[in-house]
């Protein structure tokens, strides 16, 4: 499908916008969903060239009607940069990233002793006294990156060992479908045969009790085996609330290490290392202008490289001070504060004086129904999460209960010039926090 494009467009905007991209497999055969790098080339892609990829995959499948962009990061990146690694359940697999390894990984003072934990365990996977090794540290810091790193080493020494990559909320929504389909047993079987064993953001485990609990019964036997587990969290493990005391022990048998954010030098480095792996000749003065103004985390200093190579692309300008200025000032204005989903039901609740345990059960008294659905709106505006994400936030429920709830406060927010008021104290509260 590509090569149509490709065709048609010049090979620098083509490298920039369309390659990056990658096929989701999803259960409606007439949608085909894309993921790309970043929200930037989604939103750009959507805007500018819908048209044409409708039409050239209906080329190849005449029943596509519509095409959804999506952004990810287990599953952005080319097709041919993945590895297969060991499935739990059929089409819910998510694969390792090639491109997430040890010699890709920019070590800093902020991620030296997390690097060195990381290696040692990919080395000598299960034969340390680091199993389970658990990595923390705020969003786009690297702890994906080095967890993938740990699974694509020990894949690169042996191939024939069973390395099994998930989220936390993958391993939850797939456990969902096996007691769905009564094939619990085949499910946990699959991970308790594992060699390595990665779990990324543990967090999203509170709450879910079934969950924790049959994570609990994998984790006991691959540790008693003698096998590597390796794990995320945006926290440590005794931070997590609503998160069972013994899992809370297991996660602390092995070795925590943290991930700080990177410091001037070390952001700069990253940011090296990401113009030469995209063929860019940045000036010195310009990385640090961009190192200078983003410090946050590494995925922000990415994203404005991959912006900058993508404004450079469109307008045919070379990179220039002025354009980072512009770039800069853009994503400073268009950047959305991180908040949970947890804090955006906390909040709505809070403002309509409705318990959070009420929010998410199925009382459908109507100021209970409209708190929710306000919730559910105001998470789709503040988050990146997906509408199935919300849903399962919000008690369990389906992605187009999001949908209907969505649309509804739309709505009704044009007749209610007092219910946008509402939507903007509430999202403030939420944006404003330091």
């Amino acid at each position: 499908m590509l090569s149509h494009i490709a065709r048609s467009i010049d090979a620098h905007r083509f490298e920039t916008l369309f390659r990056p991209l990658s096929v989701i497999n999803n259960s409606d055969a007439s949608v085909l969903t894309l993921s790309s790098p970043n929200q930037y080339i989604a939103e750009h892609l959507e805007k500018h060239f819908k048209k044409n990829l409708l039409a050239s995959a209906k080329s190849f499948s005449p029943e596509i009607s519509d095409i959804v962009f999506g952004v990810g990061n287990a599953c952005s990146g080319k097709q041919e940069e993945q590895v297969n690694v060991s499935s739990f359940v059929p089409a819910t697999t998510l694969q390792l990233n090639k491109r997430f390894t040890f010699d890709s990984f920019v070590v800093g003072p902020n991620s030296k002793f997390a690097h060195s934990a990381a290696t040692a365990v990919a080395t000598a996977p299960g034969k340390t006294k680091f199993s389970p090794l658990l990595i923390y540290g705020g969003v786009g810091l690297g702890k994906t990156h080095l967890l993938q790193a740990i699974g694509n080493f020990i894949l690169s020494k042996n191939p024939q060992n069973s390395v099994i990559y998930s989220t936390s909320e993958e391993f939850y929504l797939a456990f969902i479908d096996a007691i769905k389909n009564n094939s619990t047993k085949k499910f946990s079987s699959q991970f308790k045969n594992a060699d390595v064993l990665l779990i990324d953001d543990i967090q999203f485990f509170s709450g879910k009790e079934s969950s924790q609990e049959e994570f609990f019964h994998v984790f006991n036997t691959l540790h008693k085996n003698g096998k590597q587990i390796a794990l995320t969290s945006d926290v440590p493990p005794h931070d997590i609330l609503g998160l069972q005391e013994r899992l809370i022990s297991r996660f602390q048998w092995g070795l925590c290490v943290d991930i700080q954010p990177p410091d001037l030098e070390t952001r700069v480095a990253i940011l090296k290392k990401k113009a030469e792996e995209d063929n860019l000749n940045i000036p010195e003065n310009i990385l640090y202008l961009i190192a200078e103004n983003v410090s946050s985390n590494i995925r922000e200093l990415e994203g404005v490289i991959i912006k900058l190579l993508a404004y450079a692309s469109i307008t045919m300008s070379d990179i220039t001070i002025d354009l980072v200025r512009s770039v800069l000032k853009e994503t400073s204005k268009t950047q959305k504060t991180i908040v949970s989903l947890d804090e955006i039901i906390e909040k709505v609740g809070e403002y309509y004086k409705v318990p959070v345990n009420k929010i998410r059960e199925k009382d459908r008294r109507k100021e209970v129904a409209h708190c929710r659905q306000m919730g559910m709106y105001i998470s789709k505006i503040v988050t990146k999460y997906s509408l199935k994400t919300i849903g399962l936030h919000f008690g369990g429920r389906d992605h187009s209960t999001v949908i209907h709830a969505i649309k509804n406060i739309k709505k009704m927010k044009e007749k209610d010039i007092s219910l946008l008021h509402e939507i903007e104290y509430i999202i403030n509260s939420l944006t404003s926090k330091t």
